[in-house]
């Protein structure tokens, strides 16, 4: 036979001996020969590297069996060992064909975590970079954003939690738009910077799928930047916000590293934070029970904005014990929380401790 299609639109030399070994084994009733089996997988594995459809292609063989069933003897035990032979052919052709297909999904998944993996690192050629990710749905050419949200366990490519959240936002946005993977443990998407509904709903969704009763996610969300560099930008801007996060226990759980752009500006010299907190806080370490509770009693104040009520409440004190812990502060360094020309550096030194880890580490 040649590459003439039949009437399914499937190309006849998929069936190439087909016929002729259903006519053979219903006047022998013997079974398929290894070496027919091995020819059919073939044909199974190039059907379906040509892209052609399962369900048509065993359409195909069953209408070329009934087609050569009258050239066949009759008799119960010769139409019995045809119809085995057909099975046989059949279940052969479809093992071939999984096989290719199993070998295709391999590939295409080798391909896609090394494009992220030269994505997330810069490691490639920039322009032919774009080109590949063009392929996934993304035209670097245009401002991307990166969230990456980070849960009490790692996340797996194709897992539960991956599944789950990836279906949620297919659900509402199309997958061109955007791109969804993990590294690390952690679960990211890569949405154009102007489409910020796409990030946030991300967010929403892997905070539900990755919470945990006693642990909650923390997602960040990097800048918008330009070209295939602004994505490791922007991803390397949310690592640094779920890193600051967690060294700061900031409140979440959807964190933006436009938000906390004071932190790195602190942290740049580091000697300079050193004297800060120790000029401003050290002598909060003559306090009878030392500096933590004192220095915790600063940080509830001003992340309540400096309502003593509110403050009080999350430190389980009364409003006057906390008014008496304040009136202390004042005390040991002459800087007075509730006065607004004293607060900036005095918060600015708080925030400092927390970056320093003061005073559990010597400064």
């Amino acid at each position: 036979m040649g590459d003439q299609h039949g009437t399914s639109g499937i190309p006849e030399h998929y069936l190439d001996g087909f016929a002729g070994t259903l006519t053979e084994v219903a006047a022998t009733s013997r079974r398929l020969t290894r070496e027919e089996l091995k020819t059919r997988r073939t044909l199974g594995e190039q059907a379906a590297d040509a892209g052609h459809g399962l369900r048509a292609l065993v359409v195909a063989h069953l209408a070329a069996a009934r087609a050569a069933w009258p050239a066949v003897p009759g008799s119960a035990e010769s139409s019995l060992a045809t119809l085995a032979a057909v099975e046989q052919a059949i279940d052969a052709f479809a093992e071939g064909y999984e096989r290719a297909q199993r070998l295709t999904v391999r590939r295409e998944e080798a391909a896609r975590r090394e494009f992220i993996d030269d994505l997330l690192y810069g490691r490639s050629d920039l322009g032919r970079l774009a080109e590949r990710a063009e392929r996934f749905g993304l035209r670097l050419s245009r401002a991307h954003a990166v969230a990456v949200a980070e849960g009490p366990a790692p996340c797996v490519e194709g897992g539960p939690v991956a599944r789950r959240v990836e279906a949620a936002v297919l659900a509402r946005f199309d997958s061109r738009s955007f791109l969804l993977t993990t590294k690390s443990g952690r679960l990211l998407c890569v949405a154009p910077g102007d489409e910020d509904e796409v990030l946030l709903h991300f967010a929403q969704q892997a905070y539900a799928a990755m919470g945990a009763a006693d642990t909650a996610p923390r997602i960040a969300i990097g800048r918008p930047q330009h070209g295939a560099g602004g994505v490791v930008q922007s991803y390397e801007e949310a690592l640094a916000a779920l890193e600051m996060a967690a060294r700061l226990d900031l409140a979440g759980p959807v964190l933006r590293a436009a938000d906390l752009l004071v932190y790195p500006v602190l942290t740049r010299d580091r000697q300079a934070l050193v004297d800060l907190v120790s000029h401003t806080l050290g002598p909060l370490t003559g306090a009878r029970g030392g500096a933590v509770p004192l220095l915790d009693t600063l940080a509830a104040y001003f992340d309540s904005g400096c309502v003593a009520a509110e403050a009080a409440r999350r430190l389980s004190l009364s409003v006057r014990a906390l008014t008496y812990r304040l009136e202390r502060i004042h005390k040991l360094t002459t800087a007075d929380p509730t006065d607004p020309a004293h607060r900036y550096m005095l918060q600015t030194a708080v925030i400092g401790a927390r970056l320093l880890d003061w005073p559990n580490r010597a400064l």
